[in-house]
């Protein structure tokens, strides 16, 4: 029996139908053992933390019924010890009685202690349930494990969870005050709903646990070791998780609340950077409209003044300490004025294009003019004519782009064709269309960009 449980039974019976004297005497050592085994047992079982928890506690759910029935299970197993004490106790009176048993009593002493000789439960004319005493161990062995897996369980859950629940309501209570320093509150911030559902959860979840441990218990598969499994923390951690996720929010409100200053100055720099670009490119686009002819810029736009509208809303959320709401803003605002910026570059950059084509073809008319020189042709009067003509395009107000690059490109042609290289084929039309006008074939008379013209030495922008 010691094998299946925390009784020892009688081992093997042998082959002779009634036991010699030492053969009972041995036998009645080891009932002796056993006996003990099981009041230790059984003490234990009743002196046991979780049975006096559960004895006390208000029950509800699965633990209330298992523990009704672990109850009964516990009171059959003391009538079975007591059964089994008295059957043991009359066997060890009948042996006290003779130093030297007689064949008949050593008849009764194996039948008392191999036969079905312990009679339970015979109350109100109700027949009593016999048992051998092999039996009857079996039977509490059962029961005690039953018993004991009820209770190790329920001890087990009430020793890790309702403990963790607390420190990490301490936790809930430290975040909470961390929120309310902010104005992360409930209704006004959707962290501080988080706090109150985290509140709620928790003191229902305690509440259960205390209530109903075994709810909370998750057996071990395939174990038949009487409390074989472990706690179930699954709705812990998960408010535990959640709780995480408020405190890391929690924390990143408090950063803005320690760095906001420099983050707003910062904003109102970029800001300020954004409407001086896009000020500098509406001026820009009146320039290129007076100095380049046929050509579409495109519009430039004002400043943001929903970005600014936001930028003094930030600023007054910051005096008024209402981080909770200053937090998003500043991340938005901060995403938005650089788009803002960049926004402004590109406008700057689209509308000053004509600008730099003419500063290009500029620098590459008189790139040739120095190659020319170098050459020696520098007096050639085709040459001087060809150059003072793209000069002069290039150099009056407006300038038509197409033509003047055509210009450009019959300098570049002739100052080749007299170095004795290879010259670009001149297209019919410019060929950088760079311009939106369109331009008089590359035959045509030099000099006409479409206005006012210079003398070709001045400077018209």
């Amino acid at each position: 029996m010691g094998a299946t449980g925390p009784f020892p039974g009688p081992s093997g019976t042998p082959p002779e139908p009634v036991w010699d004297r030492d053969e009972a005497d041995r036998a009645l050592g080891r009932l002796r053992a056993e006996h003990e085994a099981i009041e230790t047992s059984l003490l234990s079982l009743q002196d046991h933390a979780g049975r006096r928890l559960l004895e006390g506690a208000q029950l509800t759910g699965v633990t209330k019924s298992r523990w009704a029935a672990t109850e009964q299970s516990i009171t059959v197993l003391w009538t079975y010890y007591d059964a089994y004490s008295k059957a043991l106790h009359t066997a060890l009176d009948l042996r006290a009685r003779r130093r030297w048993p007689s064949r008949e009593d050593l008849a009764d002493l194996t039948e008392r202690l191999r036969g079905p000789s312990v009679a339970v439960g015979a109350t109100g004319g109700a027949l009593a349930e016999r048992f051998t005493l092999a039996e009857l161990v079996a039977r509490m062995n059962e029961l005690y494990a039953s018993a004991l897996d009820t209770i190790v369980a329920a001890d087990a859950v009430w020793s890790a969870l309702p403990a963790r629940i607390d420190l990490l309501a301490a936790e809930l209570h430290r975040t909470r005050s961390l929120a309310h320093s902010v104005g992360v509150r409930p209704g006004e911030h959707p962290a501080g709903d988080d706090l109150a559902d985290i509140t709620d959860e928790l003191t229902t979840l305690r509440a259960e646990v205390v209530s109903d441990p075994l709810a909370y218990w998750r057996p071990a598969q395939g174990s038949s070791a009487p409390g074989g499994g472990t706690p179930d923390t699954e709705r812990y951690d998960r408010a535990a998780r959640a709780l995480e996720d408020v405190r890391r929010e929690i924390e990143a409100v408090l950063e803005v609340r320690k760095d906001s200053e420099e983050r707003l100055l910062r904003l109102r720099d970029v800001i300020s950077r954004a409407d001086r670009t896009l000020t500098e490119a509406r001026a820009a686009r009146g320039e290129v409209l007076a100095k380049i002819a046929a050509t579409e810029v495109p519009a430039v736009s004002g400043p943001s003044a929903v970005l600014h509208e936001r930028l003094s809303t930030a600023a007054e959320y910051r005096r008024n300490a209402q981080w909770h709401r200053l937090s998003p803003l500043l991340e938005a605002l901060e995403r938005d004025a650089e788009d803002e910026l960049l926004r402004a570059r590109e406008s700057l950059t689209a509308v000053t294009a004509p600008l730099a084509v003419r500063a290009e073809l500029r620098g590459r008319l008189d790139a040739y003019r120095a190659k020319v020189a170098r050459l020696g042709f520098a007096e050639d009067p085709f040459l001087i004519e060809r150059y003072d003509a793209a000069r002069r395009m290039l150099w009056s107000a407006p300038c038509d782009l197409r033509v003047a690059e055509q210009a450009v490109l019959r300098y570049q042609h002739m100052a080749l064709d007299l170095a004795g290289q290879g010259a670009p084929r001149i297209p019919e039309q410019g060929g950088a269309g760079r311009g939106a006008g369109e331009g008089p074939p590359a035959g045509g008379a030099p000099g006409r960009g479409g206005g006012a013209e210079h003398d070709g030495r001045g400077s018209g922008g």
